[in-house]
């Protein structure tokens, strides 16, 4: 019985996943300029032809990720190097220290810069997963030095070329942000797969991170994960900052943790990461309408950000891949029920047979913010394929067993 509901799950994923990816062939790719737009609304027209670089690598990377996993295909190979070669011609500022841009315009003049290290982190993983793909070790070698660009910015081993400085005053208040760690954690956990020959360095540097994680920001007395620390953990109560939880955020994170788990053999992170599935999950999700909420305040008090009750699709993407992850790995048939009860909700109120795709943005009872939108600056062609590419390969892996 069981193994009748995973393959009817497995049916569904597979039709959304053949969806998603066409419907980004088709309405996404700039066939003039290079790259790919995001902006688009409910039927796939393009509403802003600004261009998100973190959408130029996340694409590039998911287009080369369905090659490596499901053998490659001429469009799919051709849209990740139009992303990539968008990027590598327009979105890296060359006099700021190969720094890379937030935003160009259709052509790839630049826009906006921002102190983050995220646009570089996403063309890391582009290149290095088009160089499987492609055979293609010039794409390697560039993703390997994005990758070391950015740990040296995060770790402040450099000074940051563009001479922006800490989001606060850092004489009046520094920290550490959850972002960081994670995310670093997931661009090694992907470079190290295709990167055999510098698997030491990585191991090295995935341990760095799950220390930061487990040591500054999981807070097991308070039963949560926060996004933001004081510098050496400390939680700060008294600002709102300080008290941010972010579940999609904490859930994504702790798949990533349980990828690295599985690779060391190691029980201990596994649990602890399952701790930080839980919590986030419990607080979360939403009892009254479903769902899972934005942003919540650890201690109850009103969150500051004004999306904080809003429903996301990727943060219900994370809940899809770290529940099934878990139900594999522990074959506890909560993590079941949860994955289940996620993917109905998805079912019912983002996924959009009639146009495809997920709408991105939902009011708090679940109904699509008007007009519609089925992408935008921070949502492309990744967190969702993603998820279905990943959940399509666990349920091989629990039915073929």
């Amino acid at each position: 019985m069981k193994t009748e509901k995973l393959l009817e799950i497995r049916k569904w994923v597979r039709e959304e996943l053949d969806i998603c990816v066409d419907f980004w062939l088709k309405n996404g790719m700039d066939k003039v300029n290079g790259g790919v737009y995001t902006c688009l609304d409910r039927e796939g027209k393009i509403y802003s032809t600004d261009k998100s670089v973190w959408m130029q690598g996340r694409c590039g990377w998911m287009f080369s990720y369905l090659c490596n996993m499901y053998g490659a295909k001429k469009e799919w190979l051709e849209a990740s190097k139009s992303c990539i070669d968008f990027m590598e011609k327009y979105c890296i500022n060359r006099e700021a220290g190969d720094r890379m841009y937030f935003t160009v315009t259709a052509d790839g003049k630049p826009l906006r810069q921002r102190r983050y290290c995220f646009s570089e982190a996403f063309y890391a993983i582009a290149n290095a997963e088009y160089s499987l793909a492609a055979n293609d070790m010039q794409a390697l070698e560039r993703a390997r030095k994005a990758y070391d660009l950015i740990y040296k910015l995060n770790n402040g081993l450099i000074k940051d070329p563009t001479g922006y400085g800490p989001k606060t005053i850092p004489e009046t208040r520094s920290g550490r942000a959850l972002a960081n760690p994670m995310i670093f954690l997931n661009v090694t956990s992907v470079l190290r797969r295709i990167d055999k020959e510098n698997t030491a360095l990585y191991d090295a540097r995935a341990k760095e991170c799950v220390e930061e994680i487990f040591k500054y920001h999981f807070k097991p007395d308070m039963k949560c994960t926060l996004e933001n620390v004081g510098p050496n953990g400390e939680f700060r109560s008294d600002v709102t900052e300080g008290r941010i939880v972010n579940p999609g955020h904490d859930i994504e994170c702790s798949w990533f943790l349980m990828e690295e788990a599985n690779y060391e053999n190691n029980d201990e992170i596994h649990k602890t990461a399952e701790t930080i599935f839980n919590n986030a999950f419990n607080a979360g999700w939403d009892k009254e309408y479903g769902g899972l909420l934005y942003f919540i305040d650890c201690l109850g008090n009103p969150p500051e950000a004004y999306e904080h009750d809003m429903k996301l699709w990727w943060p219900h993407d994370e809940i899809l891949i770290a529940s099934m992850m878990l139900y594999r790995d522990t074959r506890d048939e909560k993590y079941f029920d949860i994955f289940n009860t996620t993917l109905d909700y998805c079912k019912k109120v983002f996924s959009d047979r009639e146009f495809g795709e997920w709408y991105g943005y939902l009011r708090r009872d679940g109904k699509p913010t008007m007009p519609s939108t089925k992408g935008s600056t921070f949502k492309g062609p990744f967190h969702l394929p993603r998820m279905l590419i990943m959940v399509d390969r666990m349920i091989g892996e629990i039915v073929d067993k």
